[in-house]
């Protein structure tokens, strides 16, 4: 099989981080989860291509949480699903209609999908959880976290949850989202953009557009800060 365009190239990233993080092995059964995103989107869409060619047989599931809101989503993913011949599930939920409106904010959102998230995986028997966090959503955490939490601290490619039962795998590490708005246009992917007011106002599209500010006179900080992580000197640190 042959990638070409920009999936060639989230493909090789997607590879090398998989690579170096050590993120698969035989038989694993992948739970992918699929919010409607272009990330997500994109993620399983180059998960199931890989398929063809990599040399570790992997299996995958795609799960999605369902909020109830936006609420045509579902319906448009469950057709994809069966589009590109994947096995699925779609957990439906009532968190919204338990929560008052002034409580829900996006890491209410995030924290309440994470949960759905590892309870399916694990009711599926499944060794891992691919998300589809990628470059741009690292720097952005590591901002946030010295910013608002006052702690050097991010979203890592791998990580080991509840005595190793369940392993976060984040294969777009490497890979920026620019790449991916690309390969979303190049393939007319139809996917869900987040319509809640509350994704405008948050402190991580804040720490965005700081990014996206500095990116003008430094063109490579979103690798620079990535990088940072692994150049940490420790006897600069208080």
């Amino acid at each position: 099989m042959t990638l070409q365009g920009s999936e060639y190239y989230i493909s090789k990233g997607m590879g090398k981080a998989i690579v170096d993080y050590k993120m698969l092995a035989p038989d694993d059964k992948i739970a992918v989860a699929v919010s409607g995103g272009k990330d997500s989107l994109t993620l399983l869409r180059l998960l199931i291509d890989r398929q063809a060619f990599v040399p570790i047989k992997y299996n995958l599931i795609a799960i999605h949480i369902d909020t109830g809101y936006p609420k045509s989503i579902s319906v448009k993913l469950e057709k994809y699903f069966k589009k590109l011949n994947v096995e699925y599930k779609i957990i439906k939920t009532d968190i919204l209609k338990k929560t008052k409106k002034g409580e829900i904010n996006c890491f209410w959102c995030s924290w309440n999908r994470r949960k759905e998230l590892f309870l399916a995986a694990n009711k599926l028997g499944c060794t891992k959880i691919a998300l589809g966090h990628h470059m741009d959503d690292i720097a952005e955490t590591l901002l946030l976290n010295l910013f608002f939490r006052g702690e050097i601290s991010t979203m890592v490619p791998k990580q080991e949850l509840f005595k190793g039962k369940i392993t976060l795998i984040r294969p777009l590490a490497y890979v920026q989202e620019r790449l991916i708005k690309r390969f979303a246009k190049e393939i007319k992917l139809a996917h869900q953009t987040c319509v809640c007011p509350h994704s405008i106002t948050s402190n991580r599209s804040r720490m965005g557009r700081i990014i996206q500010e500095l990116e003008k006179v430094c063109p490579d900080i979103k690798k620079n800060i990535f990088r940072s992580l692994k150049r940490v000197k420790k006897d600069y640190l208080i």
